[in-house]
């Protein structure tokens, strides 16, 4: 199940950013940061009530001259427009209703996407209220009034932003055939891969119309099994400057990652690794995804006996928060190595999904703990009592254990090694949490 999409647009020193902040950090709950994970931060999971949704800062306008301003509104609204569910489109209260709020309200409304006007730095809501009333003249329904900076305002906010998502989507019945979404950066060669699987076999089974996340998902069927892959290719923009084209595909692929079972991220070989390729790595290390690296173009390199030995060090390098993800070498122009894809696909969903008794991982730990003593602090020792798996995608286990600040991410990193030496889990991470409970309980 994918979680629904809500971007922010506005104008610069509208408060974007602390509405996103405020929301993304204190009152709900964030994924931590991860190496390589973009430092800008413009996506954050967020929960309200029981329901969780991905927010999008679509950010980053800078106001040079008011024709800019426009340009680069209108960029905005577009990225929220291919990829929301819903927008939030954020006015300010003190500068009042101005003729740019006005043009992005009109692609707003043509867009038949759920717009929720909000009018913020009401501060003061007896002070204010009149002023808000102005921004009726957008014609995109009430203006919700809110300060973003005092806090004031959001939970109405939340409730009608959440009101938009589609039911039926969020209870949606589970799609058995695995999930396969082709991320990397443009140009890569996302478009040729599936064209190559598409074309060479004919394995089309259905086109499922392209989703309001602007990717398409492709029914295949590849030696009787029924995959879904999702394509994020095809950026349709040009003359962007570089940050605003990175960002415009970063959201996308957080979009394509979260309705995914495996992502593979394709890397150019004739360009190596890059800090991009790292942060698209990250997205899907981060939300527990299957992960393949596919180095493509492998054909155009020229290579000696060392070649493969020393790509593969330079990825598992810049990946090291990742040593789990599989790394394979293909061509999309010529289909070198397809077939493999799929065997690798196969084995990665197979480890996602496996499940590990009880008795077995309490062995595991048990001749772990017996290897290498657990830490110490002050006199009082680690002691884990007991560990279960709790889910599946990605696997997930509980440890109990008598004082959690005792359990040291070093030796929780020692306890899923030896797991993985047990039971491989090659392409997929796993997930620790830890509980505390007293000893006489």
């Amino acid at each position: 199940m994918s979680k629904p999409i809500v971007a922010i647009v506005g104008r610069p020193n509208v408060g974007k950013s602390t509405l996103f902040n405020v929301l993304a950090g204190d009152t709900i709950s964030i994924v931590k940061d991860t190496p390589g994970v973009t430092r800008d931060r413009i996506y954050a999971d967020v929960t309200w009530l029981n329901m969780t949704f991905t927010l999008i800062d679509t950010g980053g306008i800078e106001p040079d001259s008011k024709d800019i301003i426009l340009s680069q509104m209108r960029e905005q609204a577009e990225i929220a427009i291919e990829t929301a569910d819903v927008i939030i489109f954020i006015t300010d209260v003190r500068q009042g209703l101005v003729d740019s709020d006005a043009k992005v309200a009109d692609m707003l409304r043509r867009s038949k996407k759920p717009v929720v006007l909000i009018v913020n730095k009401v501060d003061s809501f007896d002070k204010f209220m009149p002023d808000v009333y102005e921004f009726y003249n957008l014609g995109i329904g009430d203006p919700i009034p809110v300060s973003a900076a005092s806090r004031l305002g959001l939970g109405d906010m939340l409730d009608i932003v959440t009101s938009h998502f589609n039911q039926e989507d969020l209870a949606e019945e589970e799609d058995e055939r695995p999930r396969v979404a082709i991320v990397g950066k443009p140009n890569v060669g996302k478009s040729s891969l599936i064209n190559k699987i598409l074309g060479e076999k004919r394995l089309i089974v259905s086109d499922i119309a392209g989703t309001t996340r602007d990717a398409v998902d492709t029914g295949v069927i590849h030696q009787d099994k029924e995959y879904v892959f999702i394509d994020t290719a095809g950026l349709r923009r040009k003359n962007k400057i570089k940050e605003e084209l990175e960002r415009y595909s970063i959201i996308r692929t957080v979009a394509a990652v979260d309705r995914a079972d495996i992502v593979v991220v394709m890397i150019d070989a004739t360009e190596g690794i890059t800090e991009q390729d790292a942060k698209i790595a990250g997205i899907a290390h981060e939300r527990g995804k299957g992960i393949i690296i596919a180095v493509n173009k492998w054909d155009a390199i020229v290579k000696d006996d060392k070649t493969i030995y020393e790509y593969t060090k330079k990825i598992k390098d810049v990946l090291a928060y990742m040593p789990y993800a599989e790394i394979m070498f293909i061509s999309a122009e010529t289909g070198q190595r397809l077939p493999k894809l799929f065997e690798q696909i196969d084995v990665v969903i197979q480890n996602q999904t496996l499940r590990i008794a009880t008795g077995v991982l309490n062995e595991i730990v048990a001749e772990a703990v017996a290897l290498q003593q657990p830490p110490s602090d002050k006199g009082k020792r680690l002691k884990i009592y007991y560990i279960t798996q709790v889910a599946v995608k990605p696997p997930t286990f509980v440890l109990f254990v008598n004082d959690k600040e005792l359990m040291h991410f070093s030796y929780t990193r020692y306890i899923e090694n030896r797991i993985r030496e047990a039971f491989g889990f090659k392409g997929t991470s796993l997930k620790f949490i830890v509980r505390e409970r007293k000893e006489n309980q």
